[in-house]
């Protein structure tokens, strides 16, 4: 989530290129990061309504143009103090994630908050969960 000036994900544009053309064909979407809890791992792109959110899963924010980016709450425990930023690279990975026909895949890479970054993290409230989405 965007707090101030300070985000917990975002979007490269060579990402959000790919990004666009996969929802000019599947409509709106969204990013679900269930494993993997390392720079390199690949959040799964889906159309919005095929994944169910799970209560515990934290929505880190919002990527280009509107699109959530939501973590399995093990992995938020693991990663509340890194920023991650979705990348993409060529190369297939073998999944169900939207963009594999396109002879590409999304990436993670992550960087530590500073100290002020986290201490505006700190004294936000806590990130939605699953949980505020559906009661």
């Amino acid at each position: 989530m965007k707090t101030g000036s300070v985000t917990r994900v975002a979007i490269t544009d060579a990402a959000a290129d790919v990004l666009q053309v996969l929802i000019s064909h599947h409509g709106p979407v969204l990013f679900h990061q269930s494993g993997g809890c390392r720079d390199g791992s690949s959040p799964i792109c889906y159309p919005l309504g095929d994944f169910r959110v799970g209560a515990a899963d934290v929505m880190l924010g919002r990527v280009f143009p509107d699109t959530p980016f939501w973590l399995s709450a093990g992995n938020f425990e693991h990663w509340r103090h890194t920023h991650l930023t979705v990348d993409v690279i060529s190369g297939r990975s073998s999944g169900f994630s939207l963009e594999v026909p396109e002879g590409v895949r999304f990436i993670i890479r992550s960087r530590l908050f500073t100290d002020a970054e986290a201490a505006v993290l700190e004294a936000a409230p806590r990130p939605p969960r699953g949980a505020d989405l559906t009661g």
